[in-house]
């Protein structure tokens, strides 16, 4: 009997992932099985749970193995919140790496489209939802840092509740990630992303214009 190394488990474990990306994709995650699952990636039914405990924890692994846009946009964000000489540029930034990695890297925008418009919040998906709600609430969260800090360093009153600011760029950020996903042509996801943050920080009351026009390019109207 051939005994089988760490690299040949791993090969399987990325063979199977491989697998339910593309098929969660194609048909939607309720209706594929694990049976579907092992069958695309050549092994057996077995296999998948020699790795994973159930669908739902297949499919957080599938999740993890990219950095997904938003949860981008947390780290970066908790990094460099209090370090950046500019937290709302470092803010801003993030939110566009987001849109920029969605646009251009094709297995994260699989697997993004995957989990905003392939999958269900049925009972054996929990798992899925939680970490759907922890990822944003921690994204939230780490925006109304960001904004709280920009404020603080430049002494000015936001035109909402800074929670409310928070929510809207993420709404922001989230929803545009979700419509160009149903039809990349639309529209430039990175253009439109640019032009709607920067026309809603200024709307709070930031001043884009002066001290960050060198550092980054400002949205204009056509």
């Amino acid at each position: 009997m051939v005994r089988r190394t760490k690299a040949d488990a791993l090969v399987t474990r990325n063979t199977l992932l491989d697998a339910a990306e593309h098929l969660f994709q194609a048909n939607g995650v309720s209706r594929t099985s694990l049976n579907d699952i092992a069958t695309a990636a050549g092994t057996t039914r077995g296999a998948i749970y020699w790795h994973f405990k159930d669908k739902a924890d297949l499919f957080n692994a599938m999740m993890e193995r990219v950095t997904m846009p938003l949860e981008g946009t947390l780290a970066c964000t908790a990094r460099l919140i209090e370090t950046a000489a500019d937290p709302l540029l470092a803010l801003r930034d993030s939110m566009m790496n987001a849109l920029r990695q969605t646009a251009t890297d094709e297995q994260t925008r699989r697997v993004f489209e995957v989990a905003t418009h392939k999958v269900e919040y049925v009972t054996e998906m929990q798992a899925v939802r939680d970490r759907h709600l922890r990822v944003r609430n921690q994204c939230v969260a780490m925006t109304e840092q960001a904004l709280r800090e920009a404020v603080r360093r430049e002494d000015i009153r936001l035109a909402m509740p800074l929670p409310t600011a928070a929510l809207g760029l993420h709404v922001i950020l989230d929803g545009l990630i979700q419509n160009w996903l149903l039809d990349p042509g639309a529209f430039d996801l990175e253009e439109s992303g640019r032009h709607s943050v920067d026309t809603f920080l200024a709307g709070l009351g930031f001043d884009l214009t002066t001290t960050r026009s060198a550092a980054m390019p400002l949205a204009h109207a056509d």
